[in-house]
């Protein structure tokens, strides 16, 4: 879809946002490290508040340690079944709003080489604890995040409905209609105001 004052490159830029999906189930293609080094340098240069850049990022390739996180949170069973994961380590609580844009960014990265991706929450706190003694991360780090990703098993990969377990606990209900999402000016204002 061509918007007015858009070029064919912007499109193309902001259909790749548009389409990023929550993908649970992988193939076993395996993700090349030339892909890999691009979607983490995407994310080392991700926007942080004050430029403070307050993470690191542990890599898990490895299947035990995989299946071991796949336990830490309970909508977090598909990174069992991951290619990777990202696990963000964060320096404290007070930057999730950072996190927030770390995993966007690389989930984006991953998505721009068709690598699918899902958030996983370690949580609760002992869950978080476990996680950090796994992969030997300090104890006053916050560690609440991780990405799995791979390559989408099939087209449906993407869909909720195609995960077992999954379904139930997460409807597929599409996107809110823009009018019931922008307002214009003020709150509720919902078509005066629209820029033409």
């Amino acid at each position: 879809m061509m918007v007015q004052g858009m070029n064919a490159k912007t499109s193309l830029q902001t259909r790749l946002l548009r389409t990023l999906r929550a993908v649970r189930r992988f193939s076993e293609r395996p993700i090349p490290a030339d892909v890999m080094d691009d979607i983490l340098a995407v994310g080392r240069w991700t926007g942080s508040s004050k430029n403070t850049q307050p993470w690191e990022v542990v890599v898990v390739q490895d299947r035990q340690t995989l299946q071991r996180l796949s336990q830490l949170g309970q909508f977090a069973g598909h990174v069992a079944g991951a290619t990777a994961a990202l696990v963000l380590v964060m320096e404290g609580p007070n930057t999730a709003f950072d996190a927030g844009r770390l995993a966007q960014n690389l989930m984006l990265a991953a998505w721009a080489h068709g690598v699918g991706s899902c958030i996983g929450s370690l949580f609760p706190e002992e869950h978080e604890a476990q996680a950090k003694a796994l992969l030997g991360v300090p104890p006053e780090r916050w560690v609440r995040t991780t990405i799995s990703l791979g390559y989408p098993a099939d087209e449906q990969a993407h869909r909720v409905h195609s995960t077992p377990g999954t379904a139930g606990a997460l409807p597929s209900i599409g996107r809110k209609p823009r009018d019931q999402f922008v307002s214009w000016e003020r709150y509720g204002q919902r078509v005066a105001g629209r820029p033409s």
